[in-house]
């Protein structure tokens, strides 16, 4: 397919993990997916090779930086040299899902922020440009020290519930943590829905406990919209403490559908009755005894779309007039 005038020395590509997205964003805007592989070597070592000319190219990577972590951040970042030792004039990394965003912050001595040194090992590759979707703190992206496009997936989201909005009925939007409520009442905006929140006092990583629910749930269909769902002992806890104080059954949304660690058991176990998230990360391979319950909405077109606006120096702002804002 040959691709618009506008973007003959846009090039885009793919690593491992995130090869249908990239592909979903390519068709998206009518362009073809740069040929490029990425190979491991018998003791681990990984090896990039791009496969057509990239030379004065704009070149976009599309890797989210998920489980493996760390994997696939060194292959981002040899992605990254590979382009600019073949001459590329322009290297812009897009990564969907940004991981290590968790620890953005010393909530205790004498621990990392690493985040912003994972955005300084961005900047040192020789990067030009980031792109992501739904960072877990709008602060990262005042650790990169160069150009950053934020992204939001609330349109698609949004979208998909106003498609369903008739069979939700009363519904009630709740933010399963304080630092989400602004996100929250976006979404009741959008959707004509309540508002309330719990507040949650975290255990450990893994663990969190429930306190107030301020707000009222009783009789009506929650809605729980988050950034992320990845252990899911949050949303879990959050959607057993609503039904006990009477709403009528619980869905759950995500941009980022993780599903780590006891996810798929907790979730199995929970009323959660359905889960909606984007592919900015693969679903697991072990997520089949609640894949009845997950739907995943393609997140490609957005994508598509933001590279071609930087591409062509077009704004990206003006593609969110419905976003529900980063979490806090």
């Amino acid at each position: 397919m040959k691709a618009p005038q506008a973007t003959n020395g846009l090039r885009i590509f793919s690593g491992r993990n995130t090869r249908d997205l990239a592909q979903s964003a390519c068709n998206a805007i009518g362009h073809e997916l740069g040929e490029a592989r990425t190979m491991v070597f018998p003791d681990g070592e990984v090896l990039v090779r791009i496969d057509e000319d990239v030379r004065g190219k704009d070149c976009f990577v599309v890797i989210s930086t998920c489980k493996p972590v760390n994997d696939n951040l060194t292959e981002l970042l040899v992605f990254c040299d590979c382009l600019l030792r073949a001459s590329a004039s322009r290297v812009t990394i897009v990564t969907p899902y940004f991981g290590y965003a968790r620890q953005d912050r010393k909530d205790q001595g004498r621990v990392p922020i690493t985040a912003k040194l994972v955005a300084n090992l961005i900047a040192a590759a020789g990067a030009h440009r980031v792109l992501a979707i739904d960072l877990h703190a709008a602060q990262i992206q005042g650790f990169f020290d160069l150009p950053m496009d934020h992204l939001s997936a609330t349109p698609v989201l949004v979208d998909h519930f106003k498609g369903m909005r008739e069979e939700l009925g009363d519904l009630c939007l709740v933010s399963p943590d304080v630092g989400n409520v602004k996100v929250a009442e976006g979404f009741a905006n959008f959707l004509s829905g309540d508002l309330a929140f719990i507040n949650k006092r975290r255990v450990s990583g893994s663990e969190v406990t429930t306190g107030h629910l301020i707000g009222s749930v009783k009789g009506k269909q929650v809605l729980m919209v988050d950034d992320m769902i990845s252990t899911a002992g949050t949303i879990c806890q959050a959607a057993k403490f609503v039904m006990e104080q009477g709403a009528t059954g619980v869905i759950a949304a995500a941009t980022h559908g993780l599903f780590s660690g006891e996810a798929v058991k907790r979730i199995k176990d929970s009323p959660i009755s359905k889960i909606v998230v984007t592919n900015t990360v693969p679903l697991p391979a072990d997520i089949a005894p609640i894949r009845d319950r997950v739907v995943q909405l393609d997140i490609g077109p957005v994508l598509g779309e933001a590279m071609k606006r930087i591409h062509c120096n077009e704004s990206v702002s003006a593609m969110f007039k419905i976003n529900a804002g980063p979490k806090r």
